[in-house]
């Protein structure tokens, strides 16, 4: 990896000095006087320039020797999911640091070396040529970066929760207390039970509950996105507000190192402190790690607007707070979208609703508009195709929904985040039933490829403002005009479904330092 040129230096210090919340996550800064590396938007007093060591990554930091600030918290920071690059092992990198701060990897019951090697092998590299990748590119080994991962997990869960400190160290993916506990010495010079004796920030516990902030960079449209699920929501599994609440909640089924967790989450949006607090019900608290990983997800809080804005501002000068939104579990998207082919929003709300009541396991919750659990894919393989055909599902889509609950069932289709989109979307495509539109859609949401592009959408050809829509020469005409948006399709999409398309418009937008 190579130093920041002098040029960037300057750049990142003075963003430092701005504290500009468009820039968190983007780097750290490691103060030699102190050995404390912080978020550019940590409020202390800035340190002189020659003071800074600039990073990418928090676990190139702590490589160098520095502890994470305990005011502005660098597990809070947003996380950079977005690398625009063709270079093939700097995709590789990228793909494999996904792969790491998932969670699930973090709970497989083996040690360090062989989850490594696991994710070398879901990559189709050995754990070797994943190892050098790393070192090239991110200046730290892939055992490096997942011990910061954990860690900085385990940080936010020992200040941001009263979980015991055993259910910390078991959920942040440590196989026994005594092996926490001389990690988070080693690399924080302070033990767990130090760090807990330190008042909590943003976090309170309610009747077994608990309450995390999580942060964001701005701009980011609350109301649009809040919107887009309010149109979608499925009533007893979730419930969105748009303007002026802007609030959630919505039950939830977590699978996470072999074990089953069922609750319920909620949310309470904050625009002016680019924040979200989130609160946990006590049955998913072991899983807390994953459930903040996946609602960072569903609202795609950790993209950063500045490169993809300089993509498309020129065409949607409106839409710079958009994001792509996401989803809590992807089986439930791709269910979502089968059921959504050639109908109306709507239609597909009704048909999913009464898939719900049929096969979605109850659940008691103090909201009494959260009542079931959206079906497990199992419940739909074995579904009955006469019941289907009761609820109006017509047999191309039966045949679709069994395929696809099955497929997943068997391993045979990856919907995680994490997973190589290109593959997915391929072995979307082999299923009966499933065409490129429903895969891209599945694809931009479900796996967060921020290139999805889901072919004739009528919706979207008309906001483009092509004639003839549903032909093939509009088609070919939007898929040419798009090429100018990549890798950023996704986000193009949802900004031309929310009306902002503008063909003409030229302006210009910051750049992360």
């Amino acid at each position: 990896m190579n130093a920041p040129s002098a040029s960037q230096h300057a750049a990142r210090y003075r963003a430092l000095c701005s504290k500009d919340a468009r820039f968190d996550g983007g780097f750290f800064v490691g103060v030699t006087s102190t050995g404390i590396y912080c978020r550019p938007v940590c409020r202390v007093r800035t340190p002189r320039v020659d003071n800074c060591l600039f990073f990418d990554l928090a676990a190139q930091a702590e490589k160098a020797g520095f502890r994470p600030c305990l005011r502005c918290r660098p597990e809070l920071a947003p996380r950079h999911r977005h690398w625009t690059t063709t270079d093939a092992t700097l995709i590789l990198a990228h793909q494999a640091t996904l792969l790491l701060d998932e969670p699930g990897t973090w709970l497989e019951p083996t040690a360090e070396r062989t989850r490594i090697a696991t994710v070398a092998a879901r990559l189709g590299v050995s754990d070797r040529h994943l190892r050098r990748v790393f070192e090239t590119h991110l200046g730290v080994s892939p055992l490096q970066y997942l011990q910061t991962c954990r860690l900085l997990a385990a940080k936010q869960l020992l200040t941001d929760t009263r979980l015991p400190i055993s259910d910390v160290a078991l959920a942040s993916g440590f196989a026994s207390l005594r092996r926490f506990n001389a990690a988070f010495a080693a690399h924080y010079r302070i033990n767990p039970t130090q760090m807990r004796r330190a008042p909590a920030t943003g976090s309170s516990s309610i009747d077994g509950t608990e309450r995390i902030r999580l942060g964001w960079r701005p701009p980011l449209d609350v109301g649009g996105t809040m919107k887009f699920f309010e149109d979608r929501q499925l009533d007893g599994v979730e419930r969105f507000q748009s303007a002026p609440n802007f609030r959630f909640k919505r039950s939830v089924r977590l699978s996470v190192g072999g074990h089953t967790h069922v609750g319920w989450i909620a949310g309470q949006w904050e625009p002016e402190k680019h924040g979200l607090l989130l609160e946990v019900s006590d049955g998913l608290l072991k899983a807390l790690p994953s459930i903040i990983r996946r609602v960072r997800t569903l609202f795609d809080l950790d993209a950063d607007p500045a490169p993809i804005n300089a993509v498309l501002q020129s065409h949607f000068p409106t839409g710079s707070g958009l994001r792509v939104p996401g989803c809590f579990d992807g089986f439930e998207l791709a269910v979502r979208a089968v059921l959504g082919q050639q109908v109306t929003v709507a239609a597909a709300r009704t048909l999913t609703e009464r898939v719900i009541q049929q096969w979605g396991d109850p659940i008691i919750t103090p909201d009494p508009e959260i009542t079931h659990l959206f079906p497990t894919p199992l419940a739909l393989a074995q579904a009955d195709e006469n019941v289907l055909g009761s609820l109006g599902i017509v047999r191309q889509r039966q045949i679709a929904l069994k395929a696809l609950a099955q497929a997943v069932l068997e391993n045979h289709v990856d919907l995680n985040p994490s997973s190589i989109a290109l593959d997915t979307v391929q072995a979307l495509q082999g299923l009966p039933g499933i065409g490129p539109w429903t895969a891209q859609y599945i694809a931009m949401r479900a796996l967060r490829w921020t290139d999805a592009w889901p072919e004739g959408d009528i919706a979207l050809l008309k906001a483009m403002g092509l004639e003839n829509p549903r032909s093939q020469g509009a088609r070919r005409a939007a898929e040419q005009l798009a090429e100018c948006w990549r890798p950023w399709r996704s986000y193009a999409v949802i900004r031309a479904w929310a009306g902002t398309y503008q063909p003409s418009h030229v302006t210009t937008t910051d750049q992360m330092p």
